[in-house]
């Protein structure tokens, strides 16, 4: 994971009125919480996150809060929660979590498919079910990607969790039987599977042997 230095303020006063004075002036309201610690309020510059999720993913840096206005050192923390309006897509607050370098944590990494799979060369579709792996680590040994390779799986193979080679000092936090992808047949095998079994439940049942029409 990537080591961010960000500059964080210790605001005093919470609720809507104080927070939209906060972002009309380009800054965006925050807390940092953690285990055994009580929550601090704070102010981050909008355009300072900004830069920072250019240079990397929000899962893959780990922020230094540096204080500007406290009596206590900089702290170290990873963004929980980042809230952004649906419309604007401006940062309206931030969840930022403290996190010790010999405590493990819990963060998802992109999973990096690698190889083509025998079955796509037969006509088959990849579907990638779950992009993202939750892993429990610590902090600075979080991968940037968990490789999966694909070259063996036929159609209708799949490739779970559990599935996936063990990542030394990393462990896997999903279930074991947890899809991640799979190779299915192709859209257009399907569609005409489901046409002839369509075609065979209107087709007119044969007249009974032997009957003779009035």
């Amino acid at each position: 994971m990537e080591l961010l230095d960000i500059n964080a303020n210790i605001r005093t006063t919470a609720g809507n009125s104080p927070s939209r004075g906060l972002r009309r002036e380009g800054s965006i309201p925050a807390v940092l919480y953690g285990p055994g610690a009580k929550s601090v309020l704070l102010s981050i510059n909008a355009h300072d996150l900004e830069l920072a999720l250019k240079k990397a993913p929000i899962g893959q840096i780990i922020f230094n809060l540096q204080m500007q206005n406290a009596d206590f050192p900089a702290r170290t923390a990873i963004a929980k929660e980042i809230q952004i309006h649906p419309v604007s897509r401006n940062f309206l607050h931030v969840d930022f979590y403290e996190i010790s370098k010999d405590r493990k944590i819990l963060t998802k990494v992109p999973v990096a498919v690698q190889g083509k799979a025998k079955g796509v060369e037969n006509g088959g579709i990849l579907q990638i079910i779950l992009r993202e792996v939750e892993v429990s680590c610590l902090p600075f040994e979080v991968p940037d990607a968990i490789p999966v390779d694909i070259s063996n799986l036929d159609i209708g193979d799949s490739i779970h969790i559990g599935d996936i080679p063990k990542i030394a000092n990393v462990d896997f936090a999903d279930d074991a039987h947890i899809t991640v992808l799979t190779i299915s047949s192709s859209m257009v095998d399907d569609r005409a599977s489901a046409e002839k079994t369509e075609e065979a439940e209107v087709a007119p049942a044969p007249a009974a042997a032997g009957k003779k029409s009035a």
